[in-house]
């Protein structure tokens, strides 16, 4: 598979931390849908690629999501244990939590403060809002982002 190995090529011995998103990478996402994250459907072929990357001995995939209330993180994680449990490492931010945050300023300060601890990962994020992939491109040096779309071939 072309992504596969695009990401082998790009990682080649190196200690690296795949940050991917949830919705719309993992999980349909739809603007106007309910958000019931228990019943969103999977995107089976984007999980499959990324179940296969997981096996890297040398990569960790980290989901990196974002939800609009507390209370739908418990729905997020049920929905990975299901669907994708080989993410073990998951951060999910509540915007309630952080109401003044748009999801680019939380995923950007949850990656600079990531980055900061982890000098030596490399880190990638895959996501699919171009808006989220270009401000964290201009505020955060180091970091490969790779737009969702590039999981299928």
């Amino acid at each position: 598979m072309y992504f596969v190995q695009k990401i082998k090529d790009l990682i080649k011995d190196n200690e690296t931390i795949i940050f991917v998103d949830m919705d719309g990478v993992i999980a349909e996402y739809g603007f106007k849908e309910k958000l019931d994250f228990r019943e969103k459907r999977p995107l089976k072929s984007n999980i499959e690629v990324l179940k296969q990357i997981a096996k890297f001995p040398n990569v960790t995939l980290h989901i990196l999501s974002i939800c609009r209330q507390d209370s739908q993180i418990a729905d997020k994680n049920y929905w990975l244990d299901i669907h994708a449990p080989f993410f073990k490492e998951r951060t999910i931010i509540s915007k309630e939590s952080y109401p003044n945050k748009a999801s680019k300023e939380l995923k950007l300060a949850y990656l600079q403060k990531f980055k900061q601890e982890n000098p030596n990962v490399k880190l990638i994020l895959i996501d699919d809002d171009n808006g989220v992939l270009k401000y964290i491109w201009e505020n955060l040096e180091g970091i490969k982002l790779i737009q969702d779309s590039s999981l299928i071939d």
